[in-house]
């Protein structure tokens, strides 16, 4: 199973369709948006008619989750974008719940800034922003791949 994961596309849609277009050269299954915006992940769906989970992000209006926990491959992943956790001081308040969920991926956005790291077997992954990077980093995204119980994640930069 490949996961496609982007966020703070902020209504970006050349960025957008770029991204898109790169993950569907990767055969994803999925898509994962940690939001800002939720509009972009609607876009996504009817343009591309790919599968999406997304959340609502701090910039976002809509009526719709800030996070969701589920399960694909036998791997628990929390979604959320990350800023009720304060995110841009770094991952310890979501990495402590995470935890509690007994998550193995989580999945966040809001600093704009590409992060991976796995601590006590949970993977902390943010893609970083397809449209507005932060932190001198690059437009980048993620894809995730589970294979049986193992767990592969890259960052990928948008050109």
């Amino acid at each position: 199973m490949k996961i496609g994961v982007l966020g703070d596309s902020h209504r970006n849609k050349k960025a957008i369709d770029m991204t898109i277009k790169k993950l569907k050269s990767e055969d994803v299954d999925l898509i994962l948006h940690t939001g800002d915006n939720f509009r972009d992940s609607i876009y996504i769906n009817e343009a591309y008619n790919l599968d999406i989970i997304a959340v609502k992000g701090n910039c976002d209006f809509e009526n719709v989750e800030e996070d969701l926990v589920f399960d694909i491959k036998g791997k628990k992943i929390f979604l959320t974008h990350g800023h009720k956790y304060l995110v841009k001081y770094g991952v310890k308040e979501l990495f402590e719940k995470a935890k509690y969920l007994n998550c193995d991926i989580v999945v966040f956005g809001h600093s704009h800034i590409p992060h991976l790291e796995k601590v006590e077997d949970i993977y902390i992954l943010n893609p970083g922003s397809v449209s507005l990077p932060r932190g001198g980093s690059q437009k980048s995204f993620a894809i995730i791949e589970i294979l049986d119980s193992k767990i592969n994640i890259e960052h990928m930069l948008l050109d």
